[in-house]
């Protein structure tokens, strides 16, 4: 199967998630992708059936997954949602410069809500194609804490927890984060059109 990501932690994250199908995962990196993929959609949904189409298109016959992922916090009206990676643009190169973005433009606000949400698109090697989402509640701290993880995960503590996600071990987030709940989801589909 081809993840259509060169993102080596989502990468090894969805490897880890899907051991138990027991396909080999290739990235965008190993198959040798270097085209261009428009994300133009409105929605994680969108984007990642955009993704998986794209590279569905460049490799005939091979099942393409692809994910779409970001926070939505409720005090910024679901900001920053599919412009996460994205989020303060050009003046904001790494994950510690829109950590520190976010957090900026939540001082003053009481209310730290937020989600992540991970869509997966599919395009099966006979062309069928699915979307299945899934999402982790919480809200945001003050600052950074931990050093696992990646993106804003060092500043989002899920519901139940009084540790970020930067804190807490892979494994323990590959139980709760909404890639894993989106992979649970996408695992029982695959079953179910084998």
């Amino acid at each position: 199967m081809i993840f259509a990501s060169s993102n080596e932690h989502k990468t090894s994250e969805m490897r880890a998630l899907l051991k138990e199908l027991g396909a080999e995962i290739k990235s965008l990196r190993d198959v040798g992708f270097s085209g261009e993929i428009v994300e133009n959609g409105t929605t994680f949904a969108e984007n990642a059936m955009i993704k998986a189409e794209t590279v569905a298109a460049a490799f005939p016959g091979k099942t393409v997954f692809a994910d779409d992922s970001g926070i939505a916090v409720d005090a910024l009206g679901g900001e920053p949602g599919i412009y996460s990676a994205r989020y303060g643009g050009d003046k904001c190169e790494k994950d510690v410069d829109r950590t520190a973005l976010l957090l900026k433009n939540m001082e003053g606000k009481n209310d730290r809500s937020a989600k992540f949400v991970c869509a997966i698109a599919c395009v099966t090697a006979d062309g069928e194609r699915f979307v299945v989402e899934g999402e982790c509640r919480g809200g945001l701290g003050f600052e950074p804490k931990g050093n696992d993880g990646f993106g804003y995960d060092p500043i989002f503590i899920p519901d139940g927890y009084d540790r970020t996600m930067g804190e807490i071990s892979p494994a323990e987030k590959n139980k709760i984060s909404h890639r894993a709940r989106a992979i649970s989801l996408f695992i029982d589909e695959m079953r179910r059109r084998a």
